[in-house]
């Protein structure tokens, strides 16, 4: 009984938590000079003839005429200016916005890394605070920075993409919005100068802008917004019938590498399903803190990081016996899907054949838990 009154009364905290914050809206692209920051200015003129106390926090035109062309006439918040190695670099001035308190800011660049010394490391942060305050944001990033998607891009484009996002920055937004074009489009717009700079073209067509590299990253794109879309209908949704809630439990080692491609890719089919997640590692006896390699320890407190930003909690728990440690945790957290890693294939034949792993297999079986590797 008292736990049902505390539940009721923190459901009812949350929402005027909710009701006090701000509305947030992202506009997503698959790739630079999509237009989003051009789409923004636009939605802004509408809002400022509507009568709306809009204010433009931070744009970055990169030069583009049109783009800029698109800032006259609207109210823009002086940028921070910071003194960082001998030169005077400029950023978002968060504590003037949220002194001015307009209703709605724009803010550009939302995987930016702020400069060092500033109040938080991410301009991600920055819009959190800013929301926190009851203040409205839009604001506009590629698809290539979402965390979750760090492995599928590098493995599209060749290249990793250092500024990310955690995907529940995206999972809390009110509104996606897709800014789309086609392949030949968007290499048109650059072949004429409209992205970037001359002497950068021809780089640039070379890497990012190389039109199989378009397609699989505008695939991405949509996928994201639908997916978004598919998670607002489920839990606003008033009629919908509920699905079955599903819960996923990504397992790792102290391999980094693996392990974070294991989290991203769970972290994903947590997204999609709506569902919540978690990381279990296993500590065997000689990986006792005294016998493990430094080395191994950072990478593993780095993969719990990563867990924890995109909205996972991390399970640890000291056993003799991996298979036997993930169905004791599935059972007791009530895990609908278990995700592991693929190991070597001649290993994985070996360990079939090996007692504890069949019984893991069982048991999952017997519990109706779903078992997914990942490659």
């Amino acid at each position: 009984m008292v736990d049902e009154r505390e539940n009721n009364v923190q459901h009812f905290l949350n929402l005027i938590k909710k009701s006090k914050q701000g509305k947030f809206k992202v506009y997503i692209g698959m790739i630079a000079g999509v237009g989003k920051t051009y789409r923004m200015l636009q939605e802004a003129h509408i809002l400022q003839e509507s009568g709306i106390d809009i204010k433009i926090g931070y744009i970055e035109t990169h030069g583009r005429k049109e783009t800029a062309a698109q800032l006259e006439g609207l109210p823009i918040i002086a940028r921070r200016k910071i003194f960082y190695k001998g030169k005077e670099l400029e950023e978002l001035d968060v504590q003037t916005i949220l002194n001015l308190h307009p209703e709605v800011v724009i803010i550009d660049e939302l995987a930016h890394t702020n400069i060092e010394g500033s109040k938080n490391e991410k301009r991600w942060q920055d819009v959190l605070e800013i929301l926190e305050a009851g203040i409205n944001v839009i604001s506009a990033v590629n698809v290539q920075h979402i965390e979750s998607l760090n492995e599928e891009v590098k493995r599209i484009t060749g290249i990793e993409v250092a500024e990310r996002i955690p995907d529940r920055i995206i999972m809390m937004a009110d509104e996606v919005v897709n800014i789309d074009l086609t392949a030949e489009d968007l290499i048109s717009r650059l072949k004429e100068g409209k992205i970037y700079p001359t002497d950068k073209i021809r780089s640039a067509l070379d890497n990012f802008f190389k039109s199989e590299h378009i397609l699989r990253l505008r695939e991405l794109a949509l996928k994201e917004v639908a997916s978004h879309v598919v998670r607002k209908a489920d839990s606003e949704a008033p009629n919908a019938t509920p699905g079955k809630h599903m819960t996923f439990m990504a397992c790792i080692g102290s391999n980094g590498k693996k392990a974070n491609n294991i989290i991203r890719k769970t972290a994903r089919q947590a997204g999609y399903y709506n569902g919540e997640w978690y990381v279990l590692y296993v500590q065997r006896p000689q990986e006792s803190l005294d016998k493990i390699a430094l080395d191994s320890q950072r990478k593993l407190i780095n993969s719990f990081k990563l867990a924890v930003e995109l909205g996972g909690q991390v399970i640890q728990v000291k056993h003799t016996s991996i298979p036997k440690a993930i169905v004791e945790q599935a059972i007791k957290m009530n895990i609908s899907t278990v995700c592991i890693g693929m190991p070597h294939l001649h290993w994985f034949r070996m360990i079939l054949q090996t007692r504890p792993m069949n019984e893991l297999l069982k048991t999952l079986k017997a519990e109706e838990i779903d078992l997914i590797i990942l490659s």
